[in-house]
């Protein structure tokens, strides 16, 4: 369909007020980067959901690394955003790596095999963070530690899946009439998975790519069909229905399904992955981390993630919380709502 079309039909869209969440850090960016909320209709509402891996990762999850960042010929290995979000207390990774704890950051989980070969003696720990896209490559990194029979090296996990959290959102009645679906996680997942929860509300799901025209297209098609439990796929150059058996039955093989924390929203059933038990040799203590303890009472990161309430909207936002100083894990991450809305200046409702 003709851009400008869909540009025009967004804009001048005049029907009920339609609350469309996101459920992918990376489109929060480009939504933020593409200037999109300025080119919708004043009806239509684009509300940031739990698409960063890092913003919805428990308080007790941060803790435990921080105990292991302690132990006397330990390594902790991460990504970059986790290392400054906060776990119980105000303290966090860097805080600990400034006290002599040995911290790592890295790009990908496989750069862990080179460290821990290197340095036999040490235990090196991945903070194993993330949805159905990285998860394929933390089951790659136990195959290849159980393959070279590697001893060095553990995960602790905090993996999550996105259907049964979205799920979750709607059976708490979170308002939403659509939701942008995760392009990368559905190149793993496929679109069919989307497909009960879409039916059983009566909501339409669009997985969308992550340029400009590509997000407004999406979202072009989930208001045409308002009320509707369809699933569209306007990203099929990449996301196939069936999306990647290949990669799934690579993590499957190590991973087995499990109830998880999410940092806001409590535990959800079955929305998370842990090591199954013949692995459990390469696990750091990744089970029953569900307690979730805000650093700041006044955080509002989890009505956020939720949809309730926009990031400008909690008490701490641009005062007290700022990407210098997070007060909470929506403004740790790059991808994180709070950070976003902030960096952006958004003030669109």
């Amino acid at each position: 369909m003709d851009i400008n079309a869909v540009k025009e039909y967004l804009r001048s869209y005049d029907g009920p007020d339609m609350n469309i969440m996101e459920v992918c850090g990376s489109h929060t960016a480009a939504i933020a980067k593409n200037g999109i909320p300025s080119l919708l209709s004043p009806k239509i509402h684009l509300l940031s959901g739990p698409g960063c891996p890092v913003c919805v990762t428990p308080s007790a999850y941060v803790d435990r690394l921080l105990a292991l960042a302690g132990e006397p010929g330990t390594c902790i290995v991460t990504f970059g955003d986790l290392i400054r979000v906060p776990g119980s207390t105000p303290k966090n990774l860097s805080a600990a790596r400034g006290g002599g704890a040995r911290v790592e950051m890295v790009y990908s989980p496989m750069d862990i095999i080179p460290m821990a070969e290197k340095e036999p003696a040490t235990t090196f720990i991945f903070a194993a963070v993330g949805f159905e896209t990285t998860a394929p490559v933390y089951g790659l990194l136990v195959d290849t530690l159980f393959r070279n029979h590697m001893t060095n090296v553990k995960l602790l996990t905090a993996v999550k899946t996105m259907p049964e959290v979205i799920d979750c959102l709607m059976e708490q009645g979170a308002p939403i009439d659509g939701f942008l679906a995760p392009g990368h996680v559905s190149v793993v997942t496929g679109t069919e998975v989307y497909k009960p929860i879409a039916e059983r509300f009566s909501i339409p799901f669009g997985v969308s790519g992550f340029s400009g025209e590509e997000i407004l297209l999406s979202l072009y098609g989930i208001v045409k069909v308002r009320g509707q439990g369809k699933v569209m796929n306007f990203y099929p150059s990449v996301v196939k229905k069936e999306g990647n058996p290949k990669a799934r039955a690579l993590f499957d093989t190590y991973f087995e399904r499990a109830d998880a924390c999410w940092r806001g929203l409590g535990k959800i059933a079955g929305s998370g992955r842990v090591l199954k038990e013949d692995y459990s040799a390469f696990d750091a203590g990744s089970r029953g981390l569900d307690e979730d303890h805000k650093a700041n009472a006044a955080c509002s990161c989890d009505k956020v993630l939720m949809g309730k309430i926009r990031p400008y909207d909690c008490p701490l936002y641009g005062k007290v919380c700022t990407p210098m100083n997070p007060q909470g894990a929506c403004m740790v991450s790059t991808e994180g709502s709070c950070f976003s809305y902030f960096s952006n200046h958004r003030t669109d409702r």
